[in-house]
């Protein structure tokens, strides 16, 4: 077989009313067949079966599947020694039928060999007679041991499949990509708040300044003016105007802004909105919870049995090894939350979510606009409520309880440390639901970090279930304690960067900060001076930690500064603490004002990472807490307009939370909210916030389609492209946070 050679070009971004930059169309290219017999025109060659019974009928290849079956790999018919070239662009097409019609078939082109990775898929609903499907992909490996498979099982009935025409076509331009950004007036779709800023941005070639008009629902001109001319947005190559209406108090529903001939997408002026979010972000973890039915008259839609329990095919999480060569015993590490959109568990990414969810609970109680009531007992409709305890608080000691569980016993190896991660041997894919998964679950090494996020979140929780739970908040404390004397031990322990089959590696060679974090958490729940001292000496105490790509999972610091600065103590020099944030808060709020699109993030080179709308939320968070420190409403107003870019002011015009905005994200890659590709499962719940642009596109259906891409523009909503658009336990205690900020902010005006 021939490689193909060719020159890929990439389309600078546009300006005016352009979308995004996009690859060009490949001069020269030299298209490849890699498939053998694919139209099956006198028999099967070449070709495999797996638990169905298949054959040649009328130039077709047609099986007869099996019911009975859980998994849709327990029955599959496909072709190896499939040759892919990295960077290589292919068109992976076929012809199928089902019969009776509403089957799904997964489409792979694949791994044949273990751990079985998956380069490209797709899931098409068959009917009679047949469809005809074609993809375009760019392989993301070299590789010889390709794979082509149709994957049929997972059906309680019999049906019959039915395939021709498969070709995967190397060489081939890749597809030319168009996101629809609808009106070039990019407003926040869900609403502004009475008495606080209002903004938003025009795309135009215009150079110079334009009419504006604020209409109301009945289409009445209610507010006028001039837009402000910004130049070229570097993130994302636009020519754009800023429109500033913020002398309009007035509330009501179904406002458009008009400019340049555009009419904005609707939007309300008001709180009601902010009220649901700051729930609806909330309840997002109880469909994530492990180990535990989720039950529809509490999430109507998204009912599904419990997942990892050790019913069949599930092995379950109640007895589970060590990877091999790690431990000799077994844990319990039942419960808790997935972590995304996969079947994994991860201590130090439940760590920095269940430190935000608490730490969201603990602000309402101390700031000056707190209400805490909100999320009060019976305001979640989750399983607990009704038991006189915060529903936040029940619903965080979920995630609690696992990791308390991840510890290692005593009179083990390393005993006291926490184990990193517990997931799958070998990577699952889409849709699955939990209790389907019938992979072997593993317990990985355990590392420093875990071990801090464990004593860090262990000790924050002992103040704040005290009141409630004095048994629970005790057990936690001395959780805690033993881990932090275990990270002492043992204070360079880190998780691999290869170990990443089956579930992410979140792997982290610099954990001062992680102890730094530890170190505030136990000083603020206990007192203690040997905490006080660690936090006074560490270098991280007076280090500018507030940076442009703002704080996460690996960047923990800002979360001990920010709860030393905000939660009553006694620590020396405290005042100092709250100033540093002040300051951090203070470049955030220049960074907004500079920014065409008015959020407080600016990568350096304009490469936006994984998860940048979090580090958006984030950095709003540093400002949100400036303003319960200096009771400034110029921090008030910055954290509130950073979340317009959230949900709608942004160049691709899309609000990045499901169920929030004439236009949302709701194809976020996850393996139970899987709509996109099964449509008996659902999308993913109202309040689910969307990764976001991600320059790297590590994925190969966003290599496939945003090559070039621009900042902003480096995003697809598409289940597929999990690293743009995967969901997560530490993105949405972003969202809950500043979801809760602003809601507070409502009662103003």
């Amino acid at each position: 077989m021939k490689r193909r050679r060719t020159t890929l070009l990439t389309l600078a971004a546009l300006l005016g009313t352009a979308l995004t930059a996009l690859p060009a169309q490949q001069a020269g290219a030299e298209e490849t067949e890699q498939v053998r017999n694919g139209t099956f025109d006198t028999s099967t060659d070449a070709w495999w079966t797996s638990n169905v019974v298949a054959g040649p009928e009328g130039g077709r290849l047609c099986a007869d599947v099996p019911g009975g079956t859980i998994n849709r790999w327990d029955s599959a018919v496909g072709q190896d020694g499939i040759t892919l070239v990295k960077g290589e662009t292919y068109r992976f097409s076929f012809s199928a039928s089902g019969v009776p019609e509403g089957h799904a078939v997964r489409a792979i082109v694949g791994q044949s060999v273990s751990p079985y990775a998956t380069w490209h898929e797709a899931t098409p609903v068959l009917g009679e007679p047949a469809g005809s499907y074609s993809y375009t992909f760019t392989s993301p490996v070299d590789s010889a041991q390709g794979q082509v498979a149709f994957q049929v099982g997972g059906s309680a009935d019999p049906w019959r499949f039915c395939l021709d025409d498969v070709s995967l076509l190397g060489g081939v331009p890749p597809e030319g990509y168009e996101p629809d950004t609808g009106p070039r007036v990019r407003v926040n779709q869900v609403a502004y708040l009475p008495a606080g800023p209002k903004n938003a941005t025009l795309v135009t070639d215009a150079t110079a300044r334009l009419p504006w008009e604020l209409r109301s629902a009945a289409g009445a001109t209610v507010a006028r003016g001039w837009t402000v001319p910004r130049g070229v947005d570097v993130s994302s190559g636009q020519n754009v105007h800023s429109i500033d209406f913020g002398a309009h108090r007035t509330r009501g529903t179904g406002f458009t802004l008009v400019a340049d001939g555009e009419t904005s997408h609707p939007f309300d002026i008001g709180t009601a909105a902010y009220e649901r979010l700051r729930l609806d972000a909330a309840k997002y973890y109880y469909t994530q919870r492990s180990g535990i039915a989720i039950r529809d008259d509490l999430r109507p839609g998204y009912a599904r049995p419990a997942g990892h329990l050790g019913v069949a095919p599930n092995r379950g999480d109640r007895d589970v090894p060590c990877q091999p060569g790690v431990c000799d015993y077994t844990l319990d590490v039942t419960g808790g939350w997935y972590d995304a959109g996969d079947h994994g568990k991860y201590v130090v990414n439940g760590g920095i979510s269940v430190w935000e969810l608490l730490s969201t609970y603990e602000r309402e109680r101390l700031a000056r606009t707190g209400e805490s009531e909100k999320l009060g007992d019976g305001t979640l409709a989750i399983p607990e409520s009704g038991n006189k305890v915060p529903d936040l608080l029940d619903e965080v000691r979920w995630e609690l309880e696992f990791l308390l569980k991840m510890q290692v016993p005593t009179g083990q190896p390393l005993a006291g440390m926490a184990h990193h991660k517990i997931h799958d041997e070998q990577w699952t894919g889409l849709p699955l639901l939990p209790s389907d998964d019938p992979q072997k679950r593993e317990l990985h090494p355990p590392s420093t970090a875990a071990t801090l996020n464990l004593a860090a979140t262990a000790a924050q929780a002992a103040r704040l279930y005290k009141p409630y739970d004095r048994q629970f908040a005790a057990k936690a404390l001395a959780a805690a304690r033993k881990a932090w004397a275990a990270a002492r031990a043992h204070p360079d322990v880190y998780a691999s960067e290869s170990d990443g089959v089956g579930g992410g590696t979140y792997a982290d060679g610099d954990v001062t900060d992680e102890f730094y974090w530890a170190a505030a958490e136990l000083y603020l729940s206990t007192g203690d001076k040997a905490f006080a001292d660690h936090v006074l000496n560490s270098p991280v105490h007076t280090a500018d930690i507030f940076v442009p790509a703002g704080y996460d999972w690996a960047r923990t610091a800002a979360a001990a500064r920010l709860d030393l600065a905000t939660v009553p103590s006694g620590l020396p020099g405290r005042d100092k603490v709250r100033q540093s944030v002040v300051k951090g808060a203070d470049r955030y709020l220049a960074t907004l004002g500079s920014h065409p699109y008015g959020m407080p993030y600016a990568p350096a080179g304009n490469l936006y990472d994984w998860g940048s709308n979090h580090q958006v939320l984030h950095n709003a968070v540093v400002i949100a807490t400036a303003y319960d420190i200096t009771g400034a409403s110029k921090y008030r107003d910055g954290a509130v307009q950073s979340m317009d870019y959230i949900f709608g002011r942004n160049a691709l015009n899309i609000s990045y939370v499901t169920g929030y905005g004439e236009v949302h994200s709701h194809n976020q890659h996850a393996r139970w909210y899987a709509h996109q590709l099964d449509p008996s499962q659902p999308n993913p719940p109202k309040g689910t916030l969307a990764g976001g642009p991600n320059s790297s596109i590590q994925d190969p259906l966003a290599q496939s389609r945003l090559q070039g891409c621009v900042g902003q523009f480096c995003y697809i909503d598409d289940i597929q492209s999990w690293s743009t658009n995967e969901h997560t336990i530490n993105w949405n205690s972003a969202l809950t946070r500043m979801a809760s900020f602003v809601a507070d902010q409502g009662r103003r005006g």
